[in-house]
């Protein structure tokens, strides 16, 4: 056998070997094992909690909760959709809103307020990165200040939780997607939105630091864990 054939064997023999390395590489950076499964049943309706501190669930409630997607679009893209008014002593309201889904993979991403609040008609008046010190933990989430038709004032506040790590969204949202894949798991994660009817939106974001102050005070467990994301 001459040299170059021999030196054509070991090129493909080498080619072989490198595509097999890049294939078992590959196999064993793909995401296998759902974080959700290893939570176990998690329910909205039972983790978040009815009545808490001054606040007590409003069925009477007339305000409608902004959402992106008519119901049948938001089930394909959701597992679990929780939404709820509250009102305390004093008459006030907060708007609760959980979406939660138990594959964050880029083909099941959630909808942020940014997006699905022009999406209904509101005009986006502001957005501003905070951290909320809830439960002695502190939350990176973002405080939006948003419009209808210059008549419905609705200041919003709003978290993202991926496995079990609080994140702003975006950036930090696909870096701890990544964190999770590097380890062979598939997250879940929702969304965690309050809201109030305030032409004052320093004093809806404060209402709304009260509600879930208290709220906060009142998890434990895997609850706590899987809506602050601590």
């Amino acid at each position: 056998m001459s040299g170059s054939a021999v030196r054509e064997m070991r090129r493909g023999a080498l080619v072989l070997l490198l595509s097999l390395a890049a294939a078992g590489l590959a196999w064993q950076l793909t995401p296998t094992q759902r974080m959700a499964t290893l939570h176990g049943d998690f329910q909205l309706e039972q983790a978040v909690p009815q009545r808490f501190g001054d606040w007590r669930l409003d069925n009477a409630a007339l305000a409608g909760v902004v959402n992106p997607q008519q119901e049948a679009q938001l089930k394909q893209l959701y597992s679990q959709i929780l939404t709820r008014t509250y009102i305390n002593s004093r008459g006030q309201r907060i708007m609760l809103s959980i979406a939660y889904g138990n594959d964050q993979r880029d083909s099941m991403q959630m909808h942020y307020p940014e997006v699905c609040y022009p999406a209904q008609g509101f005009q986006l008046k502001s957005s501003q990165p905070v951290q909320l010190q809830l439960a002695g933990t502190s939350i990176p989430a973002r405080r939006l200040e948003t419009v209808y038709a210059n008549q419905r004032y609705e200041p919003v506040t709003y978290w993202t939780v991926i496995g079990e790590t609080a994140v702003r969204g975006g950036v930090d949202k696909k870096l701890a997607e990544m964190r999770y894949g590097f380890k062979g798991l598939i997250p879940d994660g929702l969304l965690f939105r309050v809201s109030s009817i305030d032409r004052d939106s320093a004093q809806g974001f404060a209402l709304q630091q009260d509600f879930l102050a208290e709220m906060a005070a009142g998890l434990a467990g895997q609850a706590r864990v899987r809506l602050l994301g601590q």
